[in-house]
């Protein structure tokens, strides 16, 4: 594979990291949504890679002067959902939230076998 320009960094970006700065094109950027204990930022100078981390509440708890932009991509998200572009990350729908389905919802999470996201409705 060539150089990558961007990389989406989902989760254990600390693990990748190193990785992402080696296949990145110079001026590549990475983009990072979890939380890693430490990372090597100067192994972003080299190539002049951009790192880009986000949180998806920084708009509303800061009360940003773009705050409309938030729902603009929510409202995008949503049609490439519904266009079939995209997939949700719904691994498992539970049914009606109750003792029973809470508790074998926690089994799935707690033995590790979940895939996805688990849903339960009826809040």
């Amino acid at each position: 594979m060539d150089y990558v320009t961007h990389v989406a960094s989902l989760n254990s970006t600390d693990v990748y990291f190193e990785s992402y700065t080696e296949v990145l094109a110079p001026f590549g950027k990475i983009a990072m949504i979890d939380d890693p204990q430490a990372l090597d930022v100067t192994k972003l100078k080299l190539k002049s890679l951009s790192l880009h981390w986000e949180f998806m509440f920084a708009r509303s708890m800061f009360n940003a002067v773009d705050m409309q932009e938030q729902s603009r991509l929510l409202n995008r998200v949503a049609d490439l959902v519904d266009q079939g572009y995209i997939q949700t990350t719904l691994g498992q729908h539970m049914g009606e939230i109750n003792a029973a389905n809470l508790r074998a919802a926690h089994e799935a999470l707690e033995a590790g076998s979940a895939i996805g996201k688990i849903v339960l409705e009826g809040f």
